[in-house]
């Protein structure tokens, strides 16, 4: 439930609707409307039978939330969330790009990497330190010494870093050395872990699950805010279909979808969408038009050897092409008016 106070709601008035929610067992969050507060009512919504909260000073009125979550909930927050991860705020109309290889799988690898990033315009060094991958046989990653190296490769270049985290054990060393934790698709359902990134401080990029549906995931969501950490942003990477040309079917609908259904930021990765580099470009611009606020891309100094993932990893060359397509086409939408925030 929500509780939109009349514009001339008064300090007070606010005070008394949080205090009857309270009072009954339930949680208020207040959210700033374009003209006005409004109260958000997390819990049982049983316990507000016995109160008259629409007859309360300053109340314009009380609205139902039919969504099973409600902090991920644009019903519950009408305004769209801006996410701050270390100064880069991603929602704000720009699109972010994080951007470098699946895998950390050197010191020297990352740092080249990073540079390339870097002068393309990123925003985001993206790099798994820990990989669960299909096979026990494949490169698993460096774990605690590819957290390390993507902490110096921070320092060099001033790139923030995302990166997974696939266990509840590991939040907090890889808290650490990221600016945001990643969950991967794998671990979308993983409720245990979900939970204890709430829990904490660090902004989390939520991937899409391989065959969830957008209530699923934005269920996910609701798990981590509602241990309290509201800064989540979700990435669409593609869901496993009847199609076996590509690795994943890119969902761009989900982005107007998620648009309509929530507040919260959503990017795109059409590495993992497609598994093909050839195929990355047309898809990251299509991404960009259909409104997603950034994109999630694989960059290897030389895919040709990458350790993991290199049939869908951009060359330095491909990559500097397709940042010079992007924010193109951002400009242009900006200037004429063709942006999409809301649907």
């Amino acid at each position: 439930m929500v509780i939109i106070m009349n514009p001339d709601a008064t300090v007070q008035n606010i005070k008394d609707v949080i205090e009857a929610i309270e009072g009954v067992g339930l949680t208020a969050q207040i959210m700033e409307g374009a003209q006005q507060k409004i109260v958000g009512v997390i819990g049982d919504k049983a316990r507000m039978g016995s109160l008259a909260v629409d007859a309360m000073d300053g109340v314009e009125q009380s609205i139902e939330i039919s969504k099973s979550y409600k902090l991920a909930s644009r019903e519950f927050h009408p305004q769209s969330s801006i996410i701050d991860v270390a100064g880069v705020k991603i929602g704000g109309g720009s699109p972010v790009i994080m951007a470098g290889p699946c895998a950390v799988e050197s010191r020297e690898q990352l740092f080249e990497a990073a540079e390339i990033v870097k002068k393309g315009g990123a925003q985001f060094l993206r790099g798994g330190a820990y990989k669960p991958r299909t096979s026990p046989y494949s490169f698993q990653g460096l774990e605690d010494e590819g957290l390390k190296y993507l902490a110096e490769a921070r320092d060099r270049t001033g790139l923030r870093v995302v990166t997974e985290v696939t266990e509840v054990e590991a939040v907090e060393t890889v808290s650490r050395y990221a600016d945001m934790l990643q969950i991967g698709a794998r671990n979308m359902q993983n409720f245990r872990l979900l939970k204890e990134v709430g829990r904490g401080d660090k902004p989390v990029l939520l991937k899409r699950g391989l065959a969830a549906t957008l209530n699923e995931w934005l269920n996910a969501a609701e798990y981590i805010m509602s241990e309290g950490n509201q800064s989540v942003v979700l990435c669409e990477r593609g869901i496993r279909t009847y199609e076996t040309y590509t690795r994943n079917t890119l969902d761009l609908s989900a982005i107007a979808a998620v648009k309509h259904l929530s507040h919260l930021p959503i990017i795109v990765d059409p590495s993992h969408g497609t598994g093909k580099w050839r195929m990355v470009r047309p898809m990251a611009y299509a991404a960009i038009a259909a409104g997603a606020d950034g994109l999630m891309m694989e960059v290897h100094p030389n895919p040709a050897k990458a350790l993991s993932d290199g049939p869908q990893s951009l060359t330095p060359e491909n990559y500097l092409e397709v940042m010079n397509g992007i924010y193109k086409l951002a400009g242009f939408m900006r200037e004429e008016g063709l942006a999409i925030d809301t649907l």
